[in-house]
Formats: structure tokens, sequence, C-alpha cells
């Protein structure tokens, strides 16, 4: 179940990146040189930033996309580039205070950590002290954040799912304070958060419905079971009316996976923004119509490709009818509609999949991205 909760901590400035998967998946590759290292091959098609550091001190609240970024054009390469030595203490986790240096070993780049004392390993002490925290996989500040805002529901999590019956004491609408009457498979002390059903989302290829736009509407908390079980709501951002539904409050999304490019061709487009915003930023979830049919997983990356708009071809800027004749009219260009080119606007990466959609994070926005702007491949 999809889970809608506030922030419960301030929003940090970093979102989505490399999981503990990354790390235990690179523990099998060959180790170079001495410490933790990272290769660049000429298979890989990492490049190094140009404004890279040389050193890097880990900070509290920073993420390993972050990171990689410092040192990488492209962050998401970083799977392919990273090898684990098992002498590291603690592989899987990278804490603040751990020191990332760039060294050269047989002419390529390397980045190998040094592990600050204490960092990920717990000991005796003889005071109280407060330990670094290992460095998030994913912000959940950030999954909560867009939860809050209202999600997508598709016809699968739909069925099954508990509504409102009636608004208690003959009420149209119901508002923090207030009893609901619920059916459904509810039980008593369970919470919920409640969702309006907005509107319906259509892939554009084929014009099937795929999904429902879910509005947050408020979190209640089961105080006594049955059929109909009765519900008080705790708080609310709008009214909660009849028909609206219950979706608890746990939730499956993943926390552990690795950015790579998807193994088949995608060509999809962006079909909604969870908040409902037209200019679509940085650190924004939306909605794409490919999914695990497809064969897009948890943690694919994908290039933005702003569509290119159309125009028409009026002829050369010059004056003159010798212009006209020779590039226009005679031409047979005059007045035609021409497509522009794609271009690339920014990079997400797919935290969420269903069969037919998946919820992805921008991570980067070179330009502004807008609905129905496609989405590729990143190689």
């Amino acid at each position: 179940m999809t889970r809608f909760l506030p922030i419960p901590r301030a929003l940090r400035s970093a979102v989505i990146v490399i999981s503990t998967a990354l790390l235990v998946l690179a523990v099998a590759a060959p180790a170079v040189g001495t410490g933790l290292g990272v290769g660049l091959t000429g298979q890989s098609g990492a490049a190094l930033n140009p404004s890279h550091p040389d050193r890097y001190v880990v900070k509290r609240g920073d993420t390993l996309w972050d990171i990689s970024a410092m040192f990488l054009q492209d962050a998401w390469f970083w799977p392919e580039i990273w090898y684990v030595n098992p002498q590291v203490a603690n592989p899987h986790l990278i804490y603040p205070g751990d020191v990332l240096t760039l060294v050269y070993v047989d002419g390529k780049p390397q980045l190998r950590l040094e592990r600050s004392a204490g960092s990920g390993k717990l000991s005796p002490r003889v005071r109280e002290e407060d330990l670094p925290e290992a460095i998030d996989t994913i912000p959940f500040e950030v999954i909560s954040a867009f939860l809050s805002k209202g999600a997508v529901l598709t016809d699968e999590e739909l069925e099954g799912l508990p509504y409102i019956l009636s608004i208690r004491d003959g009420h149209l609408a119901g508002a923090a304070g207030n009893d609901v009457y619920v059916r459904g498979d509810v039980a008593e002390s369970d919470g919920y958060s409640v969702v309006h059903l907005g509107e319906t989302l259509v892939d554009p290829d084929d014009s099937a419905v795929v999904g429902y736009e879910g509005i947050f509407v408020g979190e209640g908390t089961i105080w006594r079971g049955g059929d109909p079980g009765t519900m008080r709501l705790n708080k609310t951002n709008r009214e909660a009316l009849e028909g609206d539904r219950l979706v608890s409050i746990e939730f499956d999304i993943p926390l552990n996976f690795y950015p790579r490019s998807p193994d088949t061709e995608t060509n999809g487009s962006i079909i909604h923004v969870v908040d409902g915003m037209t200019q679509i930023g940085q650190y924004q979830v939306v909605v794409i119509n490919r999914g695990e049919r497809d064969g897009l997983e948890t943690g694919h990356v994908l290039r933005v490709m702003r569509r290119g708009g159309e125009v028409r071809d009026l002829g050369p800027s010059a004056a003159g009818s010798d212009s006209l004749a020779k590039y226009g009219r005679s031409g047979g260009y005059f007045g035609e509609k021409v497509t522009l080119p794609d271009e690339e606007a920014g990079t997400v990466m797919i935290f969420k999949t269903y069969n037919r959609i998946s919820y992805a994070l921008v991570m980067e926005a070179s330009e502004s991205i807008k609905l129905l702007d496609g989405v590729v491949n990143p190689t």
C-alpha cells in the first residue's frame, strides 16, 4: 500500500541516492588498489566532472547521488565504476566524516574512501554520544512530501480499498474531529489516509485509462471496528466526502536500489505530475506511461526529452521576389509545417513501478520539463 505521511523533518537539499543494493552488488566486482575504490574503464561510458574535487569529506545530509555528481558528469554511472574492498569495515554504508580521494592507478582515475574513526562501527563508550547517521538511500522526507500531495491509484489498487460510506450526524462533508462510517476491510486502531479520486490518467499512445489522480484529503484512525466501522478524522486538508477511499499508512516503496539504464529500449511520455504543476523542476515526482510490462524497474534512469515544437516554414528572411521564387514557392517549402528536434531537458529515476505506469523523481532539470515530454534511455 502507498503511504501518505507528513514530512517528519526538514527536507534535505539532496534527493535519491545509490542504495545498499549498489554496494552489495559491487562487492562481487574485482577490487582495484587498496581501500575503497572506483575505476573508470573505456567500457563504462562514465566521464569525470571537469570541476571535480581531488578530495571530499562526506557531510551530514549528503547523498551518494550528490557526491557522485561532484566527480562524474553523469551521476548515475556510479554503479558501473564502484568497487568495494572487503577490508573496509562496513562497505554497505558511507558516513559523515569519511574522506573520498581521487587518485590515478595505471592512468585511470579511482575514488578511494578513508573511513573516519568510529564511522559505521559501534564500540563501548565511557559517555553517551550522538553517532553519525549513514548517508540515506532514499530520503523519506521527499517521498512523504509527494505522497502528502496525492498519488496515482491504479485499478488494481482501487479494488478492495475501504471507502467512506457516510458522514456521522448527516453532514455532507467531514473535517478534522468528525467521525465517518466506513466500509471495507478495516480493523480497530488502524490508521488511514483519506484520498479523493481526481482526474483520470490516459495513456496518450492508445487512450487507455492507466490510473486516477489521488488527491490527499487527510488522515484518520479506526476507533470502532465492524461493518460499517467508524473512523475519526484526525486532520484534513480538504473536505472528506462520501466515496473517498481509505489507503493504509503502510507503504511498499522500495528503499534499496541502484541507478542504471534500462535493459530494453524505452520511449515513453510524462503523463502526470503529482502536485499538479505544468512546469516540472528538480525533485518533483512525475508519472510516466511505461511500467513493468515495458521492462522498467526501480532504479532505472531515463533522459527527459523536451518535445520539439511545430513551426511553419516561411522561407528565408531575405526580402524580394527572387528569394521567394528561389527558396519558397518554387522550392516547394513555402508554408510547410516543420517539427523541430527534441531537446534534452533532464534526468529522472524510477522509484516505483506498476504494470503500465511508473513513478519517477526528477533528479536533474537543465530546462523546464512539461507534461507529455518524452522519456528515453540515457545512452
